[in-house]
């Protein structure tokens, strides 16, 4: 979209992946070259003002990603690319401490994972996000996680202690409590059951957690809402949200595909319930209507 070149779009063919055929796409990781790793926002509807995305791209392969059109920034799709190129951000542990040390350094909560997964599967072997949480871990710097992930055990030896402190919180993001809808619509994310299971087991540890049941797609997923909040409840979350389903740029032509394959007798119904919470649009980016939207269905869900 920033360069001179025309782009048309095409199937990329991220859509027919079955998981027995996911070997024939190996995963490239690619360092990434930053030399920054605090990311800073000043919008008011986003409950954070800095985060860190230890990595580019998400193998989880959500469908409904709204950070997918990232990629195009860095002349890759949007689509196999942004599941399979993954960028880490490799001396992430040793640009955040001097960032810590800076003077003047304002300490705020810094959320981790914001846009793509910090507990993906890269993370078992890069452990970026781990040197993250030691840096964290040794300056008493508060952070809040969130993650569909239940990777994100094996670095609760760092957040049990955390959060005796009162350091960390984690929102585990639970979309469906139907294996098969995740499996279609999260291909490689831990399944509904994992994900609450991880949910207890953080509570357990002493370890402040919530429910983020995004995104709500009409007609689809949205009828679990009520059900997604119980479950979680009764595992121990303590705090929930949600956000409806956003479709900035490239990512509205992916949905529809992957609608027209899995959900062929709904297309037209989950398109016209958006656009009515989105004024007439399959997106909307304004801030204060861009996270819940707008009109009569947007305003059920929010109740």
């Amino acid at each position: 979209r920033l360069d001179n070149e025309e782009r048309i779009l095409e199937d990329d063919g991220w859509w027919k992946l079955e998981d027995d055929l996911l070997g024939k796409f190996e995963t490239q990781l690619r360092p990434d070259t930053s030399k920054t790793i605090i990311s800073h926002n000043t919008s008011p509807d986003i409950p954070f003002d800095r985060s860190i995305n230890p990595y580019k791209g998400c193998e989880h392969g959500c469908i409904y990603c709204y950070a997918r059109p990232t990629h195009s920034y860095l002349g890759m799709s949007p689509g196999l690319d942004f599941e399979t190129k993954i960028f880490f951000k490799e001396n992430a542990a040793v640009l955040l401490e001097r960032e810590l040390r800076r003077q003047g350094y304002e300490c705020k909560p810094i959320a981790l994972g914001v846009n793509t997964d910090a507990y993906q599967p890269a993370e078992k072997e890069l452990k970026i996000t781990r040197s993250i949480l030691e840096v964290l871990s040794a300056y008493n710097h508060p952070v809040s996680i969130i993650t569909k992930s239940s990777r994100i055990l094996n670095d609760l030896d760092i957040l049990a202690p955390m959060g005796q402190k009162s350091l960390v919180h984690v929102m585990i993001s639970v979309t469906t409590l139907d294996p098969n809808l995740a499996r279609s619509m999260e291909p490689r994310a831990s399944s509904p059951a994992n994900r609450l299971a991880t949910l207890k087991m953080l509570h357990e540890a002493g370890v402040p957690t919530g429910v983020l049941a995004s995104p709500m797609i009409p007609a689809i997923n949205d009828n679990e809402l009520e059900a997604i909040l119980e479950a979680s409840a009764e595992v121990g979350a303590v705090q929930a949200g949600y956000l409806l389903l956003r479709l900035p740029f490239e990512l509205k032509q992916l949905f529809i595909d992957w609608l027209r394959v899995h959900f062929p007798d709904r297309e037209n119904r989950v398109l016209n319930l958006i656009r009515q919470c989105r004024e007439g649009s399959l997106n909307t980016s304004g801030f204060g209507v861009r996270m819940r939207g707008t009109g009569p269905y947007a305003e059920i869900l929010n109740k």
